[in-house]
């Protein structure tokens, strides 16, 4: 039987390239936060993204090149912005105005990038742009009610999607041992979610867990 590597994980238009003698995760698109670049292909810090750290870890997130994917907590772009260079159409939900300009930045290069000034907990507000049955839901969200949000959003999920979930504790409950704060959110996403894994982000993000999981 054949060993899957960890490139195998990488959905197609994610590639691992050298820079300056270094490989790394690289997308093609234009720089958005001052990233190494070689060409077309800019580098994927992913200690600036859990997304990009739990490739970096050899999750299996079942992305593919062209799915759709609605991100919630998009930011200023960063972690969008890469995943709006291989995927589908991608809608980008931040909440906060000033981050919302530069994702509105980052999305001018990007035609499949589509920037949406709304709050995630809230998902009515925009669920007349977002299209049904989106392929990911990338979360990102650093609040209390991080479980809340993924079961909220969980409609516009196709039933063979995949939620791909960063849980920070410290947003949860500073004062909680964060192993404590994961098993509760954990507990919680069940309600709508089958959780096909799990892993600690420490490496590359102290006190976050990196989840996938598909809608029950």
């Amino acid at each position: 039987m054949e060993v899957a590597t960890m490139s195998d994980q990488l959905p197609a238009g994610v590639e691992r390239r050298a820079f300056d003698g270094v490989e790394r995760l690289a997308t093609r698109g234009d720089p958005v936060y001052g990233e190494p670049t070689d060409g077309e292909w800019r580098a994927w810090d992913p200690t600036r993204s859990k997304l990009g750290a739990m490739f970096e870890l050899g999750m299996e997130t079942g992305l593919e090149g062209d799915d759709t994917v609605l991100y919630l907590g998009a930011a200023s772009g960063t972690t969008v912005s890469h995943v709006a260079d291989f995927a589908g159409p991608t809608y980008a939900v931040e909440f906060a105005p000033r981050p919302a300009r530069d994702l509105l930045s980052a999305a001018q290069s990007r035609p499949r990038l589509f920037s949406l000034l709304a709050d995630a907990r809230k998902p009515e507000t925009y669920a007349h742009v977002v299209e049904a049955d989106v392929d990911a839901i990338v979360q990102d969200v650093a609040t209390r009610g991080q479980a809340r949000v993924a079961l909220e959003n969980r409609r516009f999920l196709a039933d063979d999607g995949r939620l791909l979930l960063a849980v920070k504790a410290r947003s949860e409950d500073v004062t909680s041992d964060p192993d404590d704060v994961f098993a509760d959110v954990e507990t919680e996403l069940e309600a709508g979610y089958e959780i096909l894994e799990r892993r600690r982000l420490d490496e590359y993000h102290t006190d976050h867990l990196g989840v996938v999981a598909r809608p029950k």
